[in-house]
């Protein structure tokens, strides 16, 4: 399993779906739809990607994209 941190590619808004999927071995698409389908179940789904989207660290960058 992947180090669990926001991806520098792939983000839609905060990279939370996309650190998960690539956590989990799934697509960040279907990640995605798993969140939105669990918004309409009652719970604090949404405060829950806040507070992942403001402590999961960004990905650092590699050395071959910050070499120019």
């Amino acid at each position: 399993m992947a180090a669990l941190a926001r991806p520098r590619d792939g983000r839609m808004i905060g990279g939370v779906c996309a650190a998960l999927a690539r956590r989990f071995g799934t697509s960040a698409g279907t990640m995605r739809v798993i969140f939105l389908v669990s918004c309409l179940l009652p719970g604090p789904q949404f405060l829950l990607y806040v507070a992942l989207w403001l402590l999961l660290p960004a990905e650092k960058a590699s050395a071959a994209t910050t070499a120019w």
